[in-house]
């Protein structure tokens, strides 16, 4: 699982932010299944920030956010990201010595048609 969150930050703000992402990055990669973290600044616009998680699973994403300095110092952090755009993705493909492989979805076959609440089919009984 890799989460992606992307951040504007303006450069009298840029030593605090850091400084936060760098804890908040102590305290993920210290979970169990957290595999690696980045916080990477765009060459393009200096104050277009990027932080990109990565994660064994979903089940390992959602424990790294469940102690309570986690929740204390990464959430509002995650928190202060850009919302225009979704922030947990699910590989597909994995290059790795030397080698392409396709990764098997957990979305189930029909979530790009069925919206929430609708998996269960039509009620066809009053409430």
């Amino acid at each position: 699982m890799l989460l992606v969150c992307r951040f504007t930050v303006l450069e009298p703000d840029v030593a605090a932010f850091t400084a936060r992402t760098n804890r908040a990055l102590e305290l993920l990669i210290a979970r169990p299944g957290c595999q690696r973290g980045l916080l990477s600044q765009s060459l393009d616009e200096p104050e277009r920030w990027v932080l990109t998680v990565e994660f064994d699973s979903v089940v390992s994403y959602r424990r790294a956010l469940s102690p309570f300095e986690v929740r204390e110092h990464v959430i509002p952090l995650l928190s202060e990201a850009l919302v225009d755009e979704p922030a947990a993705y699910e590989p597909v493909l994995v290059a790795s010595d030397g080698a392409v492989t396709r990764q098997v979805s957990l979305l189930a076959h029909d979530a790009g048609t069925v919206r929430l609440g609708e998996a269960s089919g039509p009620s066809t009984t009053p409430r």
